[in-house]
């Protein structure tokens, strides 16, 4: 849709490179790639009025040497500043230039994180202005955007700076009734003001137009998807069968009533004359997988092929390790394969000539299913994790012969009703909202940071009694200026603290899917008592074993991506923990966090969190799950995603194909961004 990067003055082939790894591929993508936060540039204050945990600037005067030293293989650079109020000691890390620039009794304006370091305040890795410079930004929200290692955000930010200079004007695309009803922005307002706002109201009012503009667009295309989806018929006649009832009498036990609901709506679905697209969703635990496994086998019992799409290699063996055994215990006899990157070439090609000739009767796999090429003999079921929502690429990937399959989505993310029925547009919603008896509910605490030893020990404690523990960070390694727990760190630091028979291990989302996976089996094994990671083991992997989950810096995730972290423990015989290290003291945080303190129930939780969010809590917290839009939250802007919902509804009620003049331009809108791979939202 862009022009190339290399367009813009500066951007060579290293450059290049590093968008790249940001998933910024042209000039298009550079435009929407929005800001994650925006830096407040206000007036200074005196330091006698600093106060720990804020980011501030002070006008003062360098009033001692500056001075580098080395620790940890990097340097270390000091100085003092003062003002008549007052004296601080400044820290900065690898700039050793900065000697040469603050000379004795010059005046700068200093902004940064202060922090306590023993008795006093310290102001760490603050940027240094002269008052001049300082005084063209004050007062301005500047953009913050993510970056990747080699990029800084001076960088990203004078690219877009270029970018707007040159850009032409965007045909506006929503209709004027739609804009004035809603109180919506210009489109060349927007794009431009979200990344430089004059101030708060500003941003509020680009943001606005771009969340409403991201949902509508979405909805629209579901909604399209689904006109198309019902007017599919069902290739694929499916008779109800003895095979599927057995197994459900034979299981070692009882389903709840919510997930035999579910399952007599599936089977209605798969018999009927129209394909099936549903929803099941469900709180993590609550017995998804076994009912996915009862419609695989249907299809199977039907003569036609069932294949699982999972979101990691790890998830997927646990599938197909399960699918085995449940086929063992009770006498079935289906031929099962497994499709992942780490296949052999030989391996992957006898297993296409099996799923080719129809011999292969249940597929289970990575995201290797659609990407290779693999042709299907008679293809009537597909069940994806709610990170592989299918739109009509995939879909016509998966039949490359015959006809397209019934589609069956599982989600474990709790999303209100109000939402999901919006959401998932195409697809009917099922919900299984009891957990098994036998569980054993989650012992939840919510502590403060001198909780910690005691936590260790109890971690201690669980592991010689043979459990394992997930012990969560919201980073990956140190950041300067972000005062949160990494996983690097972390992990030295328990190494040292726990006995050396405790096998401490890291895992996080910069490492290769081979690592990734090497690590998850080891720990599935238990061969790793103790793993320190980012949130990258929330997708759904299963340790029965681990009965301990200890989250630091709790106060950083959103409740639903807690709960769902939470998740991974609970799922054995043995009664489980969940800890949340509160970093932060603020009020609403200790509200927040003790929601989940009091209940275990997902549904529960997201509608209470819903309610917390006011329009202002913009940026702080981004829920996880597959809606991963690129600026609007489903929780954050539930009001916005209501209003596109109504407005989708009204424009498809006069024009279903969008052929009238004033839709003309909303489809054209419409249809590049499907065209548009780099989405990310599988329209």
């Amino acid at each position: 849709m862009g022009n190339s990067l290399r367009t813009l003055k500066g951007v060579g082939d290293k450059t290049e490179k590093l968008f790249f790894k940001l998933g910024i591929y042209d000039t298009d993508d550079l435009l929407h790639y929005y800001p994650r936060n925006y830096d407040a540039f206000e007036a200074p204050v005196d330091i006698a009025d600093l106060e720990e945990g804020t980011v501030k600037a002070v006008s003062a005067a360098v009033c001692s040497g500056v001075y580098v030293t080395s620790a940890k293989g990097r340097q270390i650079i000091t100085a003092s500043i003062n003002d008549s109020s007052g004296k601080l000691s400044v820290i900065w890390f690898n700039m050793p230039y900065l000697r040469t620039v603050l000379k004795r009794g010059s005046q700068f304006v200093f902004r940064g994180r202060i922090v306590r370091k023993q008795s006093h305040l310290e102001m760490e890795h603050p940027e240094v202005f002269t008052p001049a410079a300082y005084g063209e930004i004050l007062h301005s929200l500047q953009p913050v955007y993510g970056l990747t290692g080699g990029l800084s955000n001076k960088t990203v930010t004078k690219m877009i700076h270029q970018l707007l200079k040159n850009l032409p004007m965007y045909s506006e695309f929503l209709p004027e009734e739609i804009r004035e009803r809603y109180q919506l922005a210009d489109i060349n307002y927007a794009l431009r003001t979200i990344h430089f706002p004059g101030n708060m109201e500003e941003l509020l009012l680009s943001r606005k137009r771009l969340v409403f503009d991201e949902f509508l667009l979405f909805i629209l295309s579901v909604q399209m998807l689904k006109e198309k989806s019902e007017e599919t018929p069902n290739y694929f006649p499916i008779n109800k069968t003895w095979t599927t009832e057995q197994i459900i009498e034979n299981l070692p036990y009882s389903l709840t009533g919510a997930q035999l609901n579910t399952w007599h709506e599936i089977e209605r679905d798969m018999s009927g004359q129209a394909l099936m697209s549903r929803l099941v969703q469900g709180d993590v635990g609550s017995g998804k997988t076994i009912i996915a496994f009862l419609a695989m086998i249907l299809a199977c019992e039907n003569g036609y092929q069932a294949a699982l799409m999972a979101p990691t290699e790890v998830l997927a063996r646990q599938h197909y390790d399960g699918f085995l055994r449940l086929q063992e215990e009770q006498g079935l006899n289906f031929h099962v394969v497994l499709l992942t990157g780490s296949n052999t070439a030989r391996e992957k090609r006898e297993i296409y000539q099996q799923i080719a000739s129809g011999e292969a009767q249940i597929i289970i796999g990575t995201h290797a299913l659609i990407q290779e090429k693999v042709e299907y003999h008679d293809l009537a079921l597909v069940v994806t994790d709610e990170q592989h929502r299918f739109g009509v690429k995939q879909r016509e990937a998966l039949t490359t012969r015959g006809n397209p399959p019934n589609i069956l989505v599982m989600s474990a993310t709790p999303i209100p009703r109000t939402l999901a029925i919006i959401l998932y547009g195409d697809l009917d919603i099922s919900i299984i909202d009891e957990l098994p008896a036998k569980r054993l509910p989650i012992k939840n605490c919510v502590v403060n940071t001198s909780y910690r030893p005691k936590a260790y020990a109890f971690i201690q404690r669980q592991v010689r009694e043979g459990r394992q523990a997930y012990i969560i960070c919201p980073m990956v390694e140190e950041s300067e200026g972000l005062d949160a727990e990494n996983v690097l760190d972390y992990t030295r630091k328990l190494k040292g603290t726990f006995p050396s028979d405790i096998n401490v291990s890291f895992l996080h989302g910069k490492m290769k899917p081979k690592e990734k996976n090497e690590i998850m089996e080891k720990f599935a094994a238990n061969e790793i008592q103790v793993l320190v990671s980012t949130t990258v083991v929330e997708v759904g992997v299963n340790v029965p074993n681990a009965t301990v989950m200890m989250v630091e810096n709790a106060e950083r995730f959103g409740l639903a991506q807690l709960h769902q972290l939470r998740g991974r423990v609970g799922r054995g015989e043995y009664q489980s923990y969940c800890i949340f290290i509160q970093g932060s003291d603020e009020e609403t945080t200790s509200k927040r966090l003790d929601i989940l303190n009091k209940s275990n129930d997902g549904f529960y939780i997201a509608g209470e969190d819903l309610k917390l969010r006011g329009p202002g809590d913009l940026f702080g917290i981004r829920q996880s799950g597959d809606m991963e839009f690129r600026i609007g939250d489903i929780y954050n802007d539930s009001a916005i995603l209501k209003s596109a919902s109504e407005a989708a509804a009204e424009i498809l009620s006069l024009d279903p194909d969008l052929s009238l003049e004033q839709h003309r331009a909303l489809k054209h809108y419409l249809l590049k961004r499907q065209e548009n791979a780099s989405d990310g939202l599988g329209l």
